[in-house]
């Protein structure tokens, strides 16, 4: 909410705003800084509104910033408003048939006490009250001085008195200052800090903070992001008594600037709404932020030199950042973004009444200090929808897509009306910066080393394989690790109808990559093409590796075809919903329809899920197995024992552990690679050593990592040079002495690391 210039100073505003009224109070203008703690007349000032708005739960001061009062500190005044109107309109409590019985020449003295109380009631409550008091023990004392005849006029004002005393200490108010009243003296407003805390918002945004921390929590944790040096937002983890979730309390730098730095923020804001980007230009969001931080950057210096405000490089550059964050940008949510810890954001409806929550890497669920506006709300909507080139409406109530911000990747999914009845809703997946590996995924524990030396043999054998699991299971981040264990000499088309695969990445790595996207399943229409057509184009796009983002609907038949048509020739892998081997034949195959002698076209399945403690309080991401499809099977592949676990989840050692068929070389799968490699046919201890060889590789990484404390040989730059190395140094030894055996390639492998470890240091 933005006053016009001229509106008068103290004039109000009532707005509807998602699901609530809120009271917006003009301070602009005024030589101090709205408070209800520290001033009587503000806080007079206010009851008489809410006097007349009585169905307000929010109040805003407008100023350079905005205080916001939330619905508690608001409905301690509404109380003492309606208290007051009660006194005034029902009890009629200066009318003279109140105040006395029958002794006229009480009748000034008594309307002068009370008249005094209503008048500090709106100011100071609580000094209201403490008079109060006075005046009832005065009463009481005045009664023992009386006469007989005005003993009863001087009771029953007592009784008056004390009827009105008991209904003001139930108000809300006073409940919750009363453990404190026993030091108060008169006047002092210190004790009112205690119940009013406004969240300060600056006035070129909408979304607000809780700025203080909650009473009676523990720190947990406290640090710093930042994808700048000059923008650095303060993260505190908290933990309060009784409450599950932690907290996630956030102060970006936009929280704590300067009056004169909010003052140039809000003028160039208003210049740089007239010059919103067209719809087109939201398309190159990366060259379309870089003009709008450029362009903010020179306003910015005009006009802290017409105000005579000096401002220096990196003050120029933090306020250019938080300018183009709140006009062409996402506002908080990018604040949020930065944060490598967070995996998923969640913004439930009604938006502007409920606070943002997340999911931490260490922290698991947790609770944040934001509510977002629905102006800031509907503006991002607005902007995903161009951004996307998607629909976002009533006919259309949900729309899937992606947000690329420098190195931050997320996917979005929004919802709303007639789908979410109280509006709308977001669901915000960040992804790494970086693509997840092998090695890393190791580190984290989702599988060990003999499920990614498993991993990489059956990617090198060119098998089809579908990475399932529940939502959040680790699914298009496992899939992503397994592009990379594919040669990059080989071509991929990535078939994507919300782009999550971390294709740029592979480009940058030299790959040899496609990218298609194709339309959403939950778009009725569009002009995108559709997941079953961009898989069947891919196989006239020449010898390729095919990878799907998501299986979901009827691409699934198209994708058996491609399945078909490229066994033993090259890698086809996606990802699918479904929590077992048998949960996949089931999905695939009686709701997706596709034939249940195509679903043999499966290889591989392997089965990601959260697992959770006992107390259920945590959880973490694991593989849980690897599962090999046989081809004898007719009707029931469970019954019929054509699934074969190649590892299996020890859930009390937790860790993937090798079946007998995997070590006793009964794969039909992996002798079906062998037969077409020399030396390895018939040959399973050879074909075993190689498995072991590729785990013994990537832990040795791992492993090393840890040592030297060196996390970037986990990255995926690495993995491919360590990979390429491996190939090269197998190929080698093949030709010496006819196979690749570990005891001849793991020692040089391992030179080669150790050699390239000192030059990274050098």
């Amino acid at each position: 909410m933005k006053f016009k210039e001229g509106t008068p100073l103290y004039s109000y505003e009532v707005k509807r705003e998602g699901g609530e009224d809120v009271i917006y109070v003009n301070y602009l203008g005024a030589s101090y800084v709205p408070s209800l703690s520290d001033s009587p007349e503000i806080m007079g000032r206010t009851i008489d509104i809410l006097i007349e708005n009585p169905n307000v739960s929010r109040l805003v001061f407008v100023q350079q910033k905005n205080y916001n009062y939330d619905f508690k500190e608001t409905s301690y005044l509404l109380e003492i408003a309606q208290f007051y109107i009660y006194l005034i309109k029902q009890e009629k409590i200066l009318s003279q048939e109140k105040l006395i019985t029958n002794n006229e020449q009480f009748f000034s003295q008594r309307y002068n006490h009370i008249f005094s109380f209503l008048f500090l009631l709106k100011q100071d409550p609580i000094a209201a009250y403490h008079e109060f008091k006075k005046i009832i023990i005065e009463a009481k004392i005045f009664l023992e001085k009386v006469d007989a005849r005005s003993k009863t006029d001087q009771t029953n004002y007592i009784h008056l008195l004390e009827r009105i005393f008991n209904l003001f200490e139930k108000t809300k108010l006073i409940q919750e200052v009363f453990p404190y009243l026993e030091k108060y003296q008169k006047g002092d407003r210190e004790i009112y800090h205690r119940i009013f805390k406004p969240d300060i918002i600056p006035n070129f945004t909408f979304t607000r903070l809780v700025f203080d921390l909650p009473k009676d929590a523990e720190i947990i944790d406290q640090y710093n992001i930042a994808q700048e040096s000059y923008d650095k937002s303060l993260v505190t983890i908290l933990k309060k008594k009784d409450e599950s979730k932690l907290i996630y309390h956030l102060i970006p730098p936009e929280n704590s600037l300067s009056e004169d730095h909010n003052m140039l923020l809000n003028l160039a804001k208003r210049v740089l709404i007239e010059h919103q980007p067209r719809a087109e230009e939201f398309i190159d969001t990366e060259r379309t932020r870089y003009v709008f931080f450029n362009i903010s950057k020179d306003l910015l210096q005009d006009l802290s030199q017409t105000k005579g405000i000096k401002l220096n490089y990196s003050d120029t550059n933090k306020l250019a950042t938080i300018l183009v964050r709140h006009t062409i940008g996402f506002g908080l949510l990018e604040v949020l973004l930065q944060d490598k810890k967070l995996q998923d954001i969640v913004l439930n409806a009604p938006i502007p009444l409920v606070n943002i929550f997340l999911r931490h890497q260490d922290y698991d669920e947790c609770s944040t200090n934001i509510l977002p506006s629905q102006e800031d709300a509907d503006s991002w909507a607005a902007k995903f929808r161009m951004i996307s080139g998607r629909p976002l409406d009533e006919a259309n109530p949900i729309l899937d897509t992606q947000l690329s911000i420098g190195k931050i990747n997320a996917r979005i999914a929004i919802i709303q009306r007639p789908l979410s009845p109280d509006g709308l809703a977001y669901a915000i997946r960040r992804h790494r910066e970086e693509p997840w590996t092998l090695p890393l995924f190791i580190k984290n524990k989702m599988i060990n080393p003999l499920a990614a030396g498993l991993l990489s043999f059956l990617i090198d054998g060119s098998r089809t394989l579908l990475v399932a699991g529940t939502r959040s299971s680790g699914k298009t981040s496992l899939l992503g690790s397994l592009m990379l264990e594919i040669i990059p000499r080989y071509r991929i088309i990535v078939l994507e109808d919300t782009l999550e695969l971390p294709v740029d990445s592979l480009r940058k790595l030299k790959y040899d990559i496609l990218r298609m996207k194709v339309r959403s399943s939950l778009l009725k229409t569009t002009t995108e093409i559709g997941a079953d057509e961009g898989i069947r184009t891919s196989l006239r796009l020449g010898d390729s590796s095919l990878i799907v983002g998501e299986v979901r609907s009827v691409e699934a038949k198209a994708l058996y075809e491609a399945m078909r048509v490229g066994a033993l020739a090259n890698v086809v892998a996606g990802t699918i919903h479904g929590a077992s081997p048998y949960g996949v034949y089931d999905r695939v195959v009686n709701d997706l329809e596709v034939p249940s002698t195509s679903f043999k076209a499966t290889d591989i399945i392997a089965v990601a899920n959260p697992i959770k403690s006992p107390d259920g309080l945590h959880s973490w991401r694991r593989l849980l197995q690897i599962t090999e499809i046989r081809k004898h099977w007719k009707k029931d592949p469970q019954e019929e024992k054509g699934f074969i676990d190649l590892l299996k989840y020890n859930v009390e050692k937790d860790e993937l552990e090798s079946s007998g068929d995997l070590i006793n070389g009964d794969s039909e799968i992996i002798k079906d690679i062998a037969s077409n490699v020399k030396g390895w046919a018939g040959n399973w201890d050879a074909v075993y050593d190689n498995i072991l060889l590729r785990a013994k590789i990537k832990k040795e990484i791992v492993d090393v990592a840890k040592k030297t404390g060196n996390d970037n040989i986990l990255e995926s730059g690495f993995n491919v040079l360590s990979n390429g190395s491996f190939h090269k140094i197998s190929d080698k030894i093949r030709q010496e002495i006819g196979l690749p055996l570990s005891e001849r390639v793991f020692p040089e492998w391992q030179k080669w690391l150790n050699e390239e470890i000192k030059r990274r240091k050098i």
